[in-house]
């Protein structure tokens, strides 16, 4: 098991297709806690194999790894997403924005810091491409994500729609 002292030792990359079962061994083990915490969120087969093969073959999957194994997955996606077209709310700027979908620890780094070194790397990523915006959604339910997403200084905006139900969506200017 790794500990939480490897910092400098994480590298943030594209996720490479050979890690895909590592991947979802991650997005499994936040499926399970977000389970037994009693939120609804990635209880309906969402992520699946696919979304994340999807991910990598065009180029958005991303990993933190510590030594060469990925202990962090998300998707960063700087061509938009289209349910961000219509808010019941408002959002804080105009796009071109990043966003961070499917966003998974793994269970033996949990309480790391690690979803708030992942965040902070595409941050950097995305201010080091010229974009000024940083969008996320989250479901009602999730506390964790609702509380990192307030301790990096994101906005609550108001809601946005998928075919599977409403998030809370959430912005920071960079």
């Amino acid at each position: 098991s790794y500990f939480c002292n490897m910092d400098n030792e994480l590298i943030f990359r594209q996720a490479q297709s050979c890690e895909t079962d590592r991947i979802m061994q991650i997005i499994r083990q936040a499926q399970a806690r977000m389970h037994a915490a009693g939120s609804r969120q990635w209880q309906d087969g969402y992520p699946a194999l696919d979304d994340i093969r999807r991910d990598i073959a065009d180029g958005c999957g991303y990993v933190l790894a510590a030594g060469n194994v990925p202990v962090a997955y998300g998707a960063v996606l700087f061509g938009g997403e289209p349910a961000y077209g219509s808010i019941e709310g408002e959002w804080l700027c105009q796009p071109p924005y990043v966003v961070v979908h499917r966003l998974a620890v793994a269970q033996e780094m949990r309480r790391c810091g690690l979803a708030t070194r992942f965040m902070r790397e595409v941050e950097t990523f995305a201010r080091n491409v010229g974009l000024h915006s940083f969008r996320v959604d989250t479901n009602f339910d999730n506390r964790y994500m609702r509380s990192l997403l307030s301790a990096l200084g994101f906005t609550y905006c108001g809601e946005i729609f998928y075919a599977h139900g409403s998030r809370r969506a959430y912005e920071k200017p960079l």
